[in-house]
């Protein structure tokens, strides 16, 4: 393993979009820094929950679909993937793509990064692992490796494009299309729209795991920037938004109070709402469209037994081949 790249410094930006988010009219924290080390095993704890269908019915697409997906990616690939978190996923495409030349996982939480890079090193002593600790909603390059890869294809599982309102999803899509160049390819897993019962009891488990990992972006502010604030003092909330077709996690404030930030007061006000995450839920035609607008033509997309959830395969229009077809769900 090559590491290529120090940590962010983390703190210093977590401040900055602490304070911009929380002085706006409708305060935000962006949910990029949920993934401390403690908010990185609640967030695993979330995806073995019950509810929690997404993890699962993605694990069990790319499991099914992996030899697949491999025969479409072809030999000698480099695959990046865009917040590589724990790297199950990851194992479940690199048991079976031909002959790959590296990976390079992209993640923001440098300690998650750097223990899934050892284990992939160790497990992969094949595949050269180039870690890059970045923020990869920004622009940024990608590492050259000691081999040279046929073309580039890039992972992003999880439903995390949901993460993004769609004017950001589609700036994504255009800079992943563009790092992957004309020759490359994008393999991104997508949550469909479905009954509100069943997103909201997702984001709303009985166990209170997801609660608590809404509320640890607060004690992250306390114990890595000095904030002055209760934790307890904010309660999580999610619901799913039908006309906007997401769901919208908060922390809604118990009492009027004074967060205090790096020198500054900022009021919260009782039944104050912080934004935290949106997560967008889509159609197999409308994310279709979406990716269709940067350029990328929807090559096979890969879907379970309830169409609960997807797995794209996405290239360039440019990329043309013999056996690329139209839209297919294949359960």
């Amino acid at each position: 393993m090559t590491n290529l790249l120090a940590p962010l410094a983390s703190s210093a930006s977590l401040l900055g979009d602490a304070i911009e988010g929380l002085s706006r009219p409708q305060k935000i924290l962006p949910c990029k820094w949920f993934y401390d080390a403690q908010g990185c095993r609640l967030f695993e704890a979330i995806c073995a929950l019950d509810e929690y269908y997404l993890t699962r019915t993605e694990t069990e697409i790319l499991r099914r679909s992996a030899r697949s997906i491999a025969a479409r990616v072809g030999p000698g690939c480099r695959l990046v993937e865009f917040g590589s978190g724990s790297g199950l996923k990851t194992r479940l495409v690199l048991d079976h793509l031909i002959a790959p030349v590296a990976y390079v996982p992209i993640d923001i939480a440098w300690p998650a990064l750097l223990e899934t890079s050892r284990g992939l090193a160790e497990a992969y002593p094949h595949v050269e692992i180039l870690p890059v600790c970045a923020d990869y909603t920004r622009p940024l390059s990608l590492p050259t490796g000691y081999r040279r890869e046929t073309r580039t294809i890039a992972f992003f599982p999880g439903s995390t494009i949901g993460n993004l309102t769609p004017v950001e999803a589609e700036a994504f899509l255009r800079r992943v299309a563009t790092v992957c160049g004309p020759r490359g390819g994008l393999l991104i897993g997508v949550d469909l729209q479905k009954e509100a019962s069943v997103l909201e009891a997702a984001y709303n488990d009985r166990q209170g795991v997801t609660a608590a990992f809404n509320v640890n972006l607060l004690a992250r502010l306390r114990d890595e920037l000095g904030a002055r604030i209760s934790p307890d003092t904010l309660v999580h909330e999610a619901a799913y938004n039908s006309t906007e077709g997401r769901i919208e996690m908060r922390l809604i404030s118990r009492r009027d109070q004074l967060l205090r930030l790096d020198g500054r007061e900022i009021p919260i006000r009782s039944s104050e709402a912080i934004l935290t995450e949106y997560s967008y839920k889509y159609t197999l035609h409308g994310f279709q469209r979406l990716a269709s607008r940067v350029g990328l033509d929807t090559v096979h997309v890969w879907t379970d037994a309830h169409h609960w959830f997807a797995v794209f395969y996405l290239e360039p229009f440019s990329w043309r081949r013999d056996d690329q077809a139209p839209l297919a769900a294949a359960a």
